[in-house]
């Protein structure tokens, strides 16, 4: 039952996208946004097909320590979360299509944990750069937690984005480089496939 009320709050006003587009305009048009749900991998296989959305690199965010390497925010002690940073076109997308993603792709009630992947650096969490953005985090958290869309009450935080960091360029595009990876097809493409099924309107076409 929980399955199906997600599902029907989710697919509502997805259309809105959709029924708002127009022909890209110039970069004034573009748009960022930064979140956590568990390893970057899985979250930035996802948004790389969705529709509207320009790029997506995978890196860290809302630590104490600059520039943190994977292996030391990997060790939890940075505060630092794998992240991915997304850039949308506002024209074809927006940010309730994108979160409305984000809540379908990852657990949004374990605390510091995804699956197998346990610590702070896997939490789940919204790092907003302005108070629209905040706004709209609030918003959606909101109108989930009472459709009851979920068992457990949302543990995703709404933190300020005050620093992004890169990861390095092998673990950029990970899925679409590494698809026969055990990790890729166990964890990876369960996601995916969620994703597809869900917004199969929404995908970019692959040529």
């Amino acid at each position: 039952m929980k399955k199906i009320l997600l599902f029907m709050f989710l697919t509502t006003s997805i259309g809105f996208a959709q029924k708002k587009a127009v022909p890209p305009s110039p970069s004034s048009s573009l748009d960022t946004i930064v979140l956590a749900g568990g390893c970057y991998w899985c979250v930035e296989a996802v948004y790389e097909n969705l529709k509207g959305v320009q790029k997506v690199v995978s890196g860290f965010a809302g630590g104490t320590v600059k520039n943190p390497s994977y292996e030391a925010v990997s060790s939890g002690t940075t505060g630092a979360a794998e992240v991915v940073q997304i850039t949308f076109n506002k024209n074809e997308t927006n940010l309730d299509e994108i979160f409305k993603v984000f809540f379908t792709v990852h657990d949004p009630t374990t605390l510091n944990r995804q699956g197998a992947d346990v610590g702070t650096q896997y939490r789940s969490a919204i790092f907003f750069k302005d108070e629209a953005q905040k706004k709209a985090g609030q918003q959606i958290i909101q109108a989930l937690t009472k459709a009851k869309a979920f068992d457990l009450p949302i543990v995703t935080t709404l933190e300020p984005l005050t620093s992004f960091y890169k990861a390095k360029d092998s673990h950029q595009d990970y899925y679409e480089k590494n698809q026969s990876q055990p990790y890729c097809q166990l964890v990876i493409q369960p996601k995916l496939e969620k994703f597809e099924k869900v917004f199969k309107n929404r995908l970019k076409s692959k040529n």
